[in-house]
């Protein structure tokens, strides 16, 4: 594993004290698809249809939490939906997820799951040992996956050395998960301060990549702000 660090920097402190993330870490094989796994994703989606409407999805905790980080940071969450909340609202407009590969589909199981945002990443790809969650600047370049350039002003992002690599709203091109990928990063973003569903989710998280990437899972690493001393 590498010895990445993840600094949450004063900005997201003071939007979101209570803030925890966790990042699961883990060497493991894609594929393009994986029947079992969408059998449970399709079972999940059916009890949300029983049981949600576009509406309070928006009361789920992770969704929620990071809606009111969002509208904090000067971001409308209407125009830039985190992206659990846009994987579920999906489901309940009767629409079908996007089917892209193993490793970016169960990581779409696992925010849906939770109501996290998650951003997956191949871990390679970084440059430098450190990721900061900081927010977006004006005019800050970023590429999203599908997305184009996406305007990240207001946004909580992830940095590494290069720059912008993950937001809640949608991850990096140039760090994204690939059919090539054999060595993926998970972070999990808890709004909400709940540590103990982060960790359940990370836990889940490793659970899926044992069962459909040929996996043992890695390890988890749980982060919040600290001050500097």
């Amino acid at each position: 594993m590498t010895d990445m660090k993840i600094i949450v920097s004063k900005e997201i402190e003071q939007v979101c004290p209570n803030f925890v993330g966790a990042a699961v870490e883990a060497y493991c094989t894609n594929s393009e698809y994986c029947a079992p796994l969408w059998e449970e994703i399709n079972a999940l989606a059916s009890q949300y249809k029983a049981t949600l409407t576009t509406e309070t999805l928006k009361q789920l905790p992770g969704i929620e939490a990071t809606r009111r980080v969002y509208r904090a940071c000067g971001k409308d969450p209407s125009r830039y939906r985190p992206a659990s909340e846009a994987l579920i609202r999906r489901i309940l407009q009767g629409k079908a997820l996007y089917q892209i590969d193993t490793l970016v589909d169960l990581i779409n199981l696992a925010s849906i799951a939770y109501g996290y945002s998650i951003g997956g990443f191949d871990a390679d790809k970084f440059q430098g040992d450190t990721l900061t969650l900081g927010v977006g600047r004006a005019g800050e370049p970023y590429e999203g996956i599908g997305r184009g350039m996406l305007n990240i002003e207001g946004l909580p992002v992830y940095r590494d050395e290069q720059g912008g690599v993950g937001t809640p709203t949608s991850d990096n091109e140039r760090t994204k998960i690939e059919m090539s990928t054999t060595h993926v990063m998970v972070l999990i973003n808890g709004y909400d301060g709940r540590q103990d569903s982060v960790e359940a989710n990370a836990v889940f998280i490793q659970q899926l990549l044992r069962k459909y990437c040929a996996s043992d899972g890695g390890s988890y690493t749980v982060y919040r702000y600290q001050p500097s001393v």
